[in-house]
């Protein structure tokens, strides 16, 4: 069965359109099942813009049924896998809205900071959304949770989701490798981690912060102590206030 999406059957009267290239301006005729166009006025591969790339991060199917993808579209398949993750993190918790919130809350940091450090935003984000992920196993048992158990069962969950999203391996292992030990950093962790570690600790410290005020002493202290990433403080900084 054809994806309906790619199935003329289903096309109507919006299926074939025309753009300007977006580098000479020279009119370029579409299907809506084509991935690329060629510019007859520059030579220029132009992607669909009104193609929905969404399923090519996850469709096992993606190359055969869209073609030979553009570079340009191979190259963000990362960026939409990590949406898809944070989808399934979201419906893991499901009402737990108090660890969805964390798991959002470091993610928007994750992504302020792996730009700046030059890290991998898929790994970095991926890892962050699902840094907690183990976090039910504390509600299940009837005996203390140590945060190397959390760790254990967010590299079980985050595996399981992960090859259901069919990521791809390297990627995959970058990320539970980060969530083996996320709450136990080394001395020489890469930079992936170093960016997820300094995440996690804008959101403890935003937390510990309004249950207790810092001085600017202890403040300062953390910044020296805890963080790993240039970026990482200076985003601390904007966003933790210290009266």
């Amino acid at each position: 069965m054809r994806c309906p999406g790619q199935d003329s059957r289903y096309w109507k009267h919006d299926a074939i359109f025309d753009i300007k290239c977006p580098d000479c301006g020279t009119e370029i005729e579409f299907f809506k099942d084509q991935t690329t166009c060629k510019c007859k006025g520059c030579g220029k591969q132009v992607i669909n813009p009104k193609m929905d790339f969404g399923c090519a991060s996850y469709c096992q199917y993606a190359e055969q049924c869209m073609g030979e993808l553009p570079p340009e579209l191979l190259a963000n398949r990362d960026d939409f896998l990590k949406d898809r993750v944070a989808l399934k993190m979201k419906m893991h918790f499901r009402k737990d809205f108090k660890n969805v919130g964390q798991a959002t809350k470091v993610s928007r940091f994750a992504a302020k900071i792996a730009p700046e450090e030059g890290a991998n935003p898929a790994i970095v984000l991926c890892a962050a959304y699902l840094h907690n992920i183990g976090a039910k196993l504390a509600e299940k048992s009837e005996t203390p949770v140590t945060s190397e158990d959390l760790e254990k069962e967010a590299v079980r969950l985050s595996s399981e989701i992960m090859e259901g999203l069919r990521a791809k391996p390297e990627l995959t292992e970058q990320v539970l490798a980060i969530l083996d030990h996320v709450f136990h950093p080394g001395q020489d962790e890469n930079l992936d981690f170093k960016c997820v570690n300094d995440s996690i600790n804008i959101y403890q410290m935003q937390i510990a912060n309004k249950e207790e005020p810092f001085t600017q002493t202890g403040f300062d202290e953390r910044l020296r102590n805890n963080f790993m990433t240039d970026s990482g403080r200076e985003l601390a900084k904007k966003s933790i206030i210290i009266n």
